[in-house]
């Protein structure tokens, strides 16, 4: 792989010891997935995860005298000033989310705290090299934006975002984002939710590899429809790259969506009755519940708005908690407009900059959840509560009635 002097100076040490690490870092990917050579970037994120690998790594960097080239923005761990109010934590969790607090600012990063930031605080334009990780950012930014990334670690992403230049290898190469198989697609896909069981259907069929999908009656999915559509790939499967016909900004035609190679036929039809026998098949349990929990990936506004529009006046029972977590900004616009007071009424509470996978909720594990997200019932079942995957109207009534029937 060609390094400029000045990078090899960086990897030889000339700049201290953080960049040296994360120098070190990108030049073993390179290596590993042959790449010719390094490229600049102008955009990273990084998905700190409020856990010990990660922070360990940004103080490794940071304390070494690294600063990021590239300020990246941040995925969320949890809000300690406002979750305390609620939650038990042990002093050891509580200090851990303060060192990666302090660390991510020591090293330049903008602490957006989001899972989505394709949708507004780091949106790249098309074409464009960025670093992504996080599962719900890198489908968006590769399949409905067309930006260039790579399914990138915390760690590798951090680097880039050090460095400034990431490996040009995979989803950066015009070969390597091409279709590699069709899926056919007749379904009806009125909500976010039904995009989402969508997008685990189609990464259980398709692991690693790109999909492309023709429907029947071609959509016009919102930012929300995107998201929820990547971020289900990314779970059931490692989609980080997708294609829909005269849908996403590669794809105007079957032809470009395979890049000029022979069109496939259809490795299978997703229809209606397909939806369904996902969707049963991911939610069998019933019964009463402890929590009601919205908001992976982070809920946007409009969602807020939905929530309220659903409840339409009722309160969430007594023996259940209701949380919404939401994009930080969102959430200054809930309590802006009284969103978030007259949703607090009803038993419902919203809080930014967090994550459903972190120490916090801990106190109700063992007890059966309602979400709309199987990626959220995912990371909570391993952590040892059961959850129930329904759209967000059946969510809402089993929050008032405080059972799922």
């Amino acid at each position: 792989m060609f390094l400029t002097d000045e990078e090899k100076s960086i990897l030889d040490g000339e700049r201290g010891a953080g960049y040296q690490k994360a120098m070190e870092l990108i030049y073993a990917l390179g290596l590993t997935f042959d790449a010719e050579k390094l490229i600049p970037i102008k955009r990273a994120h990084v998905a700190l995860s409020g856990q010990e690998g990660d922070t360990y790594w940004c103080e490794l960097l940071v304390n070494g005298g690294a600063v990021c080239a590239v300020p990246p923005t941040t995925n969320p761990y949890w809000d300690t000033a406002y979750l305390t109010k609620f939650f038990d934590v042990t002093r050891e969790e509580l200090e851990l989310a303060e060192r990666t607090g302090d660390a991510y600012r020591r090293i330049g990063a903008k602490l957006t705290y989001h899972c989505a930031p394709g949708l507004g605080t780091n949106v790249p334009f098309f074409g464009e090299h960025v670093a992504f990780s996080e599962s719900s950012a890198t489908p968006y930014v590769n399949g409905a934006l067309g930006a260039r990334s790579n399914r990138e670690s915390s760690v590798s992403a951090l680097a880039a975002a050090v460095i400034g230049k990431t490996p040009l290898y995979g989803y950066h190469l015009d070969e390597c984002r091409r279709g590699d198989f069709l899926i056919d697609v007749d379904a009806d896909m009125p909500e976010c939710y039904d995009w989402g069981i969508l997008g685990h259907c189609v990464g259980k069929i398709a692991g690693s590899r790109n999909p492309v999908l023709r429907f029947k009656n071609t959509p016009r999915p919102g930012q929300e429809d995107f998201l929820y559509f990547g971020a289900e790939a990314a779970t059931s499967g490692a989609v980080a790259m997708y294609h829909m016909v005269g849908v996403t900004p590669e794809a105007p035609t079957l032809e470009a969506a395979f890049g000029g190679r022979k069109i496939p036929s259809a490795e299978c039809v997703i229809t209606n009755k397909e939806l369904k026998a996902e969707e049963d098949s991911l939610t069998p349990a019933t019964g009463e519940i402890n929590l009601v929990m919205l908001g992976c990936p982070h809920y946007t506004y409009n969602q807020l708005l939905e929530v309220e529009r659903l409840f339409a006046g009722r309160r969430v029972n007594g023996s259940t908690a209701f949380w919404i977590l939401a994009e930080a900004g969102a959430v200054e616009l809930a309590e802006r407009s009284h969103l978030r007071q007259r949703l607090e009424l009803l038993g419902v509470r919203m809080v930014g900059d967090t994550c459903i996978d972190e120490p916090c909720w801990k106190s109700f594990e063992g007890s059966l959840g309602v979400t709309d997200s199987p990626k959220c019932a995912y990371y909570r079942e391993r952590r040892g509560q059961p959850f129930a995957i329904r759209r967000l109207s059946v969510c809402v009534e089993a929050a008032v009635k405080g059972r799922l029937d």
